[in-house]
């Protein structure tokens, strides 16, 4: 009977000890500090294949390599990017519901009246790549440069025309920023989408266009267009020998980004731990090549620069939508 006794208290001490040893035991798992404790969707507001939806498909799968859970893409393109944005927007604010967002985001929210508010309705998390724009002219246009094509929008006002991805966009509110800062007049026609605005420049249509860099890169390089300046304020590395369009118009400056952010709401432990593992991805040589390749500058920040940065594009282009008096309906 003694022994019996004594194999039992073995046996319960052995439990007891497993039991101690169990990570559930310890503690129950938290949301915060165990972030991620399951998958999470990134969304991107852009269709899939182009410039942006590749730079979050190179992000996600690091993000799962370092944080052990799946970071799963959703794209919901459409109205601008609105619908995607707006998903995020009314999330569970637990940063299991990530936006990736472009220039495009900011234009938007100064363009048109939206369901959300874009600051107070998200958390940013940071910036990831700035990319300039660059001002591109068909190949028969006599202009060479910025102070060539004002002069001749000048010479000929409400003829020059540019073509955009449709109003209120980046690409027709970099247009528009030109024409009032050069006391010009040309005339915007808008397109459902680049490819389409493209092919009529590259065929004598249209007479100039802003495109990102990474668009126009291929098309340049081949012939079919020409670039006559970089509308970031200072040179890129990139091309290098690009003058910038503020050589003639001193403050001009069209420089789109990307960058990630959750629900407004979500933890701040949660946005902080996010902000780190997509700094350490961004700096890792295959994501710095396939990034420069692609035309992007590496300017990873923290969530107070990226409010900050969202916050004067929004205000810089509500400034051009007003004095230009563009509506979006």
């Amino acid at each position: 009977m003694r022994l019996t006794r004594d194999r039992m208290k073995c046996w319960l001490a052995a439990c007891a000890a497993m039991a101690a040893l169990s990570p559930a035991a310890t503690r129950a798992a938290d949301p915060v500090k165990d972030y991620p404790l399951r998958p999470v969707r990134i969304v991107s507001g852009f269709a899939a294949g182009g410039s942006s939806d590749f730079l979050v498909r190179v992000l996600a799968p690091k993000l799962t390599e370092r944080l052990g859970q799946p970071f799963i893409i959703e794209n919901r393109p459409g109205a601008g990017g609105a619908i995607g944005t707006n998903l995020v927007a009314r999330a569970t604010p637990d940063g299991y519901t990530l936006i990736f967002i472009s220039g495009a985001f900011t234009a938007h929210a100064a363009s048109v009246k939206t369901p959300y508010d874009a600051l107070k309705d998200f958390a940013w998390i940071t910036t990831i790549v700035t990319y300039p724009f660059v001002l591109t002219v068909r190949n028969d246009t006599p202009a060479k440069n910025t102070a060539e094509l004002i002069a001749l929008a000048k010479k000929y006002p409400g003829e020059l025309n540019y073509g955009s991805v449709g109003i209120g966009s980046v690409f027709h509110l970099a247009a528009e920023l030109f024409d009032s800062m050069a006391g010009t007049e040309t005339v915007h026609i808008p397109y459902k989408g680049s490819a389409e605005a493209l092919t009529d420049m590259i065929g004598g249509r249209l007479n100039f266009m802003f495109m990102t860099l990474t668009g126009a890169s291929p098309h340049v390089r081949a012939g079919r267009i020409r670039a006559i300046a970089i509308c970031s304020k200072d040179r890129s590395p990139q091309i290098p020998e690009l003058p910038p369009v503020s050589q003639v118009l001193p403050g001009y400056d069209v420089t789109s980004f990307a960058g990630m952010g959750a629900t407004g709401g979500s933890p701040r432990p949660v946005i902080n731990r996010l902000n780190r593992e997509l700094h350490a991805t961004l700096f890792t040589n295959d994501v710095i090549k396939q990034f420069t390749d692609a035309g992007g500058d590496m300017k990873p920040g923290s969530p107070e620069d990226m409010t900050r940065h969202v916050a004067e594009e929004i205000d810089k282009w509500r400034r051009v939508t007003k004095a230009r008096k563009i509506e979006v309906k």
